[in-house]
C-alpha cells in the first residue's frame, strides 16, 4: 500500500523546483534531458510545477532513469476541486506524498476569502490525507495583507485543519511580504515538510530581484536551522527568473547550500 506503515524521519534535503527550469520542460524530449542535468548538478530530487503535458507513468520512467526523487509538486487548485481522483493516481504514481497548492486564486484574497479557502482546503486535504497524501500551501506575498489584527497567512493557519493543512513557506515570498522566514518557519512547526528557498536580493532601479541561493541578503544559517529544528524534509530550490542559465543558477544554490551540509 502507498505509504503504509511508519516512514523513517528525514533530514533536510534539497531538491530542484522546476519551475525554475519550466522553459525546458515543455515537451517529453526536453524533460528527460533536463531531468538529466538536474541531476548532474547533484540534485537527488525535484519538485514538479511548471511542466508541460506529459504520462505521469512517462515522466516517472524519465525520473527513475535520472535517479531523481519526486518529492512534491504544484497543483491548480481548479484540479484539486474538480478532479481530485486523478491527482491522487498521479501523486501515486509518482510515489510524491506532497501535493501542493502554487497560487490561491484571486477570489479568495480577503478577510473572507481566507477563511472559506482555508475551510475548502482542509476539506481537501483530508481527502488526500484518506491515500496518504499531505497537501501543502504555498504562499506569495499578498497573504501577508492584514485584516486588523492578523494577516491572510495567520487565518490560513488559526482556520485550517493542522493535520489535512500544511504549508510550504517560500523564504523569498515572505521576506517580500515584510515577514521574517526564520519567525514564519517556526510559527509553521510541525506542519511544514517542504519549504521553497528562495534568495532575496535588492537593486536601487528593481522593488525586488530574485537571487541564487547565497548571493542575495536572506540569512541562510538562520533559515537553515529553523528547518532543521521543525523537521522540514525538504528544501526545494526555487528561483522565478535568472539572470541567464537557470541550470547555471540551479547549479550556484546547489554548490552553497553544499557549502552548508545539505545535500
Amino acid at each position: 500500500m502507498f505509504f503504509e506503515g511508519k516512514v523513517p524521519k528525514m533530514s533536510l534535503q534539497i531538491a530542484a523546483q522546476l519551475y525554475t527550469v519550466r522553459d525546458f520542460m515543455k515537451v517529453p524530449a526536453d524533460m528527460k534531458e533536463s531531468l538529466m542535468k538536474i541531476k548532474k548538478i547533484g540534485y537527488r530530487a525535484v519538485q514538479v510545477s511548471g511542466v508541460g503535458p506529459v504520462d505521469p507513468a512517462e515522466f516517472k520512467a524519465y525520473a527513475d532513469e535520472a535517479g531523481l526523487v519526486i518529492c512534491a509538486t504544484h497543483v491548480g487548485f481548479s484540479a484539486l476541486q474538480n478532479d481530485l481522483e486523478s491527482v491522487i493516481r498521479q501523486h501515486k504514481t509518482w510515489q510524491c506524498k506532497y501535493a501542493g497548492i502554487g497560487g490561491m486564486p484571486a477570489e479568495y484574497r480577503t478577510e473572507k476569502g481566507y477563511s472559506e479557502f482555508a475551510r475548502i482546503a482542509s476539506e481537501i486535504g483530508k481527502k488526500l490525507a484518506d491515500n496518504g497524501l499531505q497537501l501543502i500551501y504555498h504562499n506569495h506575498n499578498f497573504e501577508f495583507e492584514r485584516f486588523g489584527n492578523r494577516t491572510g497567512l495567520d487565518i490560513l493557519i488559526e482556520e485550517s485543519d493542522p493535520a489535512a493543512f500544511h504549508l510550504e513557506l517560500d523564504t523569498f515570498w515572505v521576506q517580500s511580504g515584510g515577514g521574517n522566514p526564520v519567525d514564519w518557519i517556526l510559527k509553521a512547526g510541525n506542519r511544514m515538510k517542504v519549504a521553497h528557498f528562495k534568495d532575496y536580493n535588492y537593486h536601487r532601479e528593481q522593488k525586488f530581484i530574485f537571487a541564487e541561493i547565497g548571493n542575495g541578503n536572506l540569512n541562510w544559517d538562520a533559515i537553515i536551522a529553523a528547518c532543521k529544528k521543525t523537521g522540514v524534509e525538504w528544501a526545494a530550490v526555487e528561483q522565478d527568473v535568472c539572470p541567464g542559465n537557470p541550470f547555471d543558477s540551479l547549479e550556484t544554490s546547489f554548490r552553497f547550500l553544499a557549502s552548508k551540509g545539505l545535500s
